[in-house]
């Protein structure tokens, strides 16, 4: 979203530091650099605020230098700042045994997954195999309304919560909100009937996607547990009629040991 869109009348917001965090927000998954042009695009920063913006996170170690020209890769101080929460994570420590269990049993990747602003994250994952299509990583962002994970947490939210996510998403994406906005209802009685959510490859066509909310949020974060098979290895109805089953149980057991 461009910067302009977002001014606010709020006068403890401090500007310049959400324009740096926007830059750095703006690398996405598969791309090792941006040029300033590039990044100023998607920003919607002027090129002048993004060159001073490059060069003070390239100091700080948030970004390095390309050798090829004026462009940029993330920096390993990202990193270091990272750790510290997924540190504090005990969550992830406590369900990830299980996890790694519930994966090899059903030749899928079972992860842990927050939501990151109208993104969901994966915060912990365990795999079968290394050998999956669908190989999810800590770090890495789902769409809000497309996934399991994303309908499970859309669910599980306080309505207050929902509708500004779902606002912030029609106003930003809107042919995204609009492509899936129709299946909302359906979701959300899905939910209510059986207590989880599904994905019949509407987001990534060689994959299945299972999540299921834990019902008390941890440290004011709102966890989903989310499972992804490959379509290979069954049809829909009939891993439909297994996993949830199984992730139920999981969720229900980290819960319990928690004390939710």
């Amino acid at each position: 979203m461009p910067e302009q869109e977002k001014k606010t009348a709020d006068p403890q917001f401090a500007s310049t530091l959400a324009q740096a965090i926007d830059l750095l927000a703006c690398f996405r998954s598969g791309e090792r650099t941006l040029g300033n042009k590039q990044i100023s695009l998607r920003t919607g920063l002027s090129p002048s605020t993004v060159a001073r913006l490059t060069h003070t996170l390239v100091q700080l170690g948030y970004l390095r230098r390309a050798q090829q020209g004026r462009r940029y890769l993330l920096g390993p101080t990202l990193l270091t700042l990272s750790y510290p929460l997924l540190a504090s994570l005990q969550l992830r420590q406590m369900a990830r045994p299980l996890m790694l269990r519930l994966a090899q049993e059903i030749n899928g990747a079972v992860s842990l997954v927050i939501r990151d602003r109208c993104n969901m994250v994966y915060v912990e994952t365990a795999r079968a195999n290394e050998t999956l299509q669908a190989h999810p990583d800590i770090g890495a962002a789902l769409p809000m309304m497309s996934t399991a994970a994303g309908k499970a947490w859309l669910c599980r939210a306080s309505a207050e919560e929902r509708t500004a996510v779902l606002n912030q998403i029609r106003v930003t994406q809107p042919d995204y909100y609009k492509g899936h906005e129709h299946s909302l209802a359906e979701t959300y009685r899905q939910f209510e009937r059986y207590g989880y959510c599904s994905n019949n490859g509407q987001w990534l066509p060689h994959s299945f996607g299972f999540a299921v909310p834990f019902a008390k949020p941890v440290d004011a974060n709102i966890f989903i547990l989310n499972c992804g098979v490959p379509v290979t290895d069954g049809g829909f109805a009939e891993r439909n009629r297994e996993i949830p089953k199984r992730l139920l149980v999981l969720v229900n057991s980290v819960q319990n040991t928690l004390g939710l």
